[in-house]
């Protein structure tokens, strides 16, 4: 006797990152695997907004940012909306940045630069982190 399962939702995804290439990088590859991005933003305060207008499952969020920095951002989506996951994106190989943005809510970080000994692993996995689908079903 077969089952019959439906598949879940593609997570709705807002992405809140200063360098716009980045962004259109990461729209790219979301939509190439069929998750919807329903907005971008380019500093903290525009992650806030586009998260409480467009109602995201995820939210990819740069730490370091103008006008508000994404540990901030973070801070005030949660506070207004404690479903969201929010992934922390950074270049930064401080873990002073992973522990603020865990104590900040986030669910899980993402350094957007592999390390070296990461690339001749050869799995193309980050230990340290989820991957969306992980992050949005949690």
């Amino acid at each position: 006797m077969s089952v019959a399962t439906e598949a879940s939702p593609s997570p709705r995804v807002v992405i809140a990152d200063d360098q716009t290439l980045v962004r259109g990088g990461f729209r790219l590859i979301l939509n190439s695997a069929g998750i919807a991005v329903v907005a971008e933003a380019a500093d903290g305060k525009e992650a806030v907004a586009a998260t409480l207008s467009h109602r995201p499952d995820v939210v990819l969020m740069d730490i370091r940012m103008p006008e508000m920095d994404g540990l901030e951002a973070t801070r005030r989506i949660l506070a207004a909306r404690a479903d969201v996951r929010i992934i922390m994106l950074t270049t930064f190989d401080l873990d002073q940045y992973v522990y603020a943005a865990l104590a900040a809510g986030a669910r899980a970080e993402q350094r957007r630069a592999r390390r070296r000994a990461d690339a001749e692993r050869g799995d193309g996995e980050d230990p340290r982190g989820q991957d969306l689908g992980q992050v949005a079903a949690a």
